[in-house]
């Protein structure tokens, strides 16, 4: 396998490389079955964020705080599977999960964070070998946390983000061959699409892909229906989702609506998704929160975006422009504990009841 370092690369390329990717046979040997749950809707854990953090809090019983209690929630609201964190770190209770997937035609997907260095390199390990006991074929990953904007106080501070990540990657990789476990690289607000093409074009591996989120590259002023063609080649697992756009002062709001009330056109994406990958499994990502502010319009915004050009804020003006909603974007602010889970809960299954009725999306 061949491997160089991750070194800058011009714009032009990254266009280059990006367009060059949806042309590009990104075939990976079948692993495992894949297609269980691929004619459905799952969920990805943070479409449940209030309920995992108040899973372990006084006040509101959340109806979940484990991996498997998840999954059964999931299955009883009509999801075709998951995408969690295994939680607790344990083979037995991995075996159970498995269990339940094996019984219930669920599906289940992992989550875990990557290996910084060597002494690492046994928890991450260990994360791999959990999720395989549970049954997983794909575990989810994001090489950032936060949003490159917001993280990132300067060019140099990116530039080491890169390399850390790119290090980070060899190191996974080994270990994720050695496992026969295939690891989905979100686009989580840190990579522009060209810059993630790149990466795993020089990885060259079979065990590393993409999970592909439909909406989050609007944050870094990227068109969606562009970001989810260029990286479909590459797709493993992904998050589906709808969103919504408003203006404000320092540039736009963008929030996850339910589907079927933002502007994506979901069948198209899923479309260009599944031409790429039919047994793709589609993880809702509806995260009820306020809306994010992107402050495009701002000095600070710019600091880690490298050389990109007035065109591309130009579009994602015009974007917001043209498709703002016309309803008040979700908010949780001022919400009691109990009125943010309904709100978060209804969320989620106002979604799974689109996905069923005008997406076709059926769990199997």
């Amino acid at each position: 396998m061949h491997r160089g370092s991750l070194n800058s690369i011009t714009r032009r390329q990254f266009l280059a490389v990006a367009a060059a990717a949806s042309a590009t046979a990104f075939t990976m040997p079948a692993l495992a079955d894949q297609r269980r749950g691929a004619d459905g809707l799952g969920i990805g854990m943070h479409s449940y964020g209030a309920h995992w953090k108040l899973a372990g809090e006084t006040g509101p019983k959340a109806p979940f705080s484990d991996a498997l209690q998840f999954l059964e929630y999931c299955g009883s609201i009509g999801a075709a599977g998951v995408q969690v964190t295994i939680t607790p770190r344990d083979f037995d209770f991995a075996r159970r999960i498995r269990t339940k997937v094996e019984s219930s035609g669920l599906y289940f997907e992992g989550q875990l964070s990557l290996p910084k260095s060597d002494p690492d390199l046994d928890r991450f390990e260990l994360d791999v070998r959990l999720a395989k006991e549970a049954g997983a074929v794909v575990i989810r990953t994001a090489c950032l946390s936060g949003r490159r904007y917001e993280t990132f106080a300067s060019a140099e501070a990116f530039r080491q983000f890169r390399d850390q990540s790119w290090k980070s990657l060899l190191l996974a990789e080994p270990l994720l061959k050695k496992h026969r476990m295939r690891l989905a690289i979100e686009n989580h607000k840190d990579w522009f699409t060209a810059e993630l093409v790149e990466i795993l074009r020089r990885m060259q591996s079979e065990f590393v892909g993409a999970c592909v989120d439909i909406g989050n590259n609007l944050a870094l002023l990227e068109d969606p229906l562009e970001t989810v063609t260029a990286l479909a080649p590459f797709a493993l697992s992904t998050h589906i989702k709808d969103m919504g756009l408003q203006e404000y002062e320092n540039g736009f709001l963008l929030s996850e609506v339910p589907l079927g009330e933002g502007f994506l056109d979901l069948k198209q994406l899923i479309g260009v998704l599944r031409r790429a990958n039919p047994g793709v499994r589609l993880n809702l990502e509806m995260i009820t929160r306020d809306p994010l502010k992107i402050p495009c319009l701002t000095s600070r915004y710019w600091i880690p975006m490298g050389d990109l050009p007035a065109s591309r804020l130009a579009h994602a003006l015009n974007l917001v422009k043209t498709h703002r909603s016309n309803k008040p974007l979700p908010h949780v602010t001022g919400l009691s504990a109990t009125d943010q889970l309904r709100l978060e809960d209804a969320n989620v299954r106002d979604s799974l009841k689109y996905a069923r009725e005008q997406l076709s999306l059926y769990r199997s």
